[in-house]
């Protein structure tokens, strides 16, 4: 404590630091208790198994590859159509959109984003899997495509929010200095607006993939929970499980300590892994970014 400093706000600058470091603490100690619980698995079972294409942990298969396939071609195909939608609504919103209807269409957007998994999920039950069934007949519309569908929902909301946000803090002498020189309004959107507000614009589009991979309770009770190897053209309109879901199905029943206890913390160390690598490449980017922009502007 500094001679200056009266003890109160020295009690007050600790408690800062603390809330300020709390984020790195947690993370690790996850990522410990993750290590701790899912690497004995390396011991239990073997790569071979772990790397099979069968999951069927009653008799000892352990194959994480159904799992990991379902997972992503559930990401990819919710990224595929929230990323366009969501950046399109954000644009309209902040430049397109008249003063009143920005004011309306901005606070249902956050409430869609406050909307929990399971309500969309119970939609996605008794709205969407029917429809799908009936349209494209299928013998369960439980799937794929009703699996990024859904889950396209899920991360529409966040990807606006921030987009919207990243594009409403870009000066507006950056617009005026555009459509002075002659730039129609979209020519400023496409070539002034969005590349000044990228890194807000990226960030957005990593959180809300990032909150589809790790999204749960909607994508286990619409892709039908089985665990098939997505390989064939038409995978995406057949069922698959997903990490995430596994964890939720079956944690509740496994003996703590057994092998099958210890894969389960292993499939949630790889997804740590994953959601990990993408904040880091995220975040290289837009630091990337950022000194690029620093070097023309000097």
């Amino acid at each position: 404590m500094n001679k200056t400093q009266k003890p109160t706000e020295f009690i007050l600058t600790l408690l800062i630091k603390v809330s300020g470091y709390s984020a790195i603490i947690f993370v690790l100690m996850i990522f410990f208790f993750l290590l701790r619980e899912g690497l004995p698995t390396l011991q239990e079972v073997s790569i071979s198994n772990l790397l099979s294409t069968r999951w069927y942990p009653i008799e000892d298969y352990f194959g994480l590859l159904p799992l990991l396939g379902g997972s992503i071609i559930v990401t990819i195909g919710a990224a595929v159509i929230a990323i366009p939608v969501g950046l399109f609504t954000a644009v309209y919103i902040a430049e397109v959109a008249p003063r009143k209807t920005r004011d309306f269409l901005k606070p249902i957007v956050e409430v869609l984003g406050g909307i929990p998994s399971v309500v969309l999920g119970f939609l996605g039950i008794i709205i969407l899997a029917p429809n799908l069934r009936r349209l494209l007949d299928l013998p369960t519309g439980l799937s794929a495509l009703a699996g990024f569908i859904l889950l396209s929902a899920v991360a529409i909301p966040t990807i606006v929010s921030v987009a919207e946000d990243a594009l409403d803090s870009v000066p507006r002498s950056y617009r005026d200095a555009a459509l002075a020189l002659g730039a129609t309004q979209w020519q400023t959107i496409w070539r002034v607006t969005l590349p000044a507000a990228r890194s807000g614009v990226i960030t957005g589009v990593m959180l809300g993939v990032g909150r589809v991979i790790g999204e749960t309770m909607a994508v286990m009770m619409v892709t039908g929970n089985a665990p098939i190897m997505p390989i064939h053209l038409n995978s995406f309109i057949s069922p698959v499980r997903t990490m995430t879901a596994t964890i939720a199905a079956e944690m509740g029943e496994v003996a703590t300590g057994s092998t099958h206890y210890h894969v389960l913390f292993f499939i949630g160390l790889v997804l740590f892994v994953i959601s990990l690598g993408i904040n880091i490449a995220a975040s290289s980017a837009m630091f990337k970014q950022r000194k690029r922009s620093e070097r023309i502007l000097s």
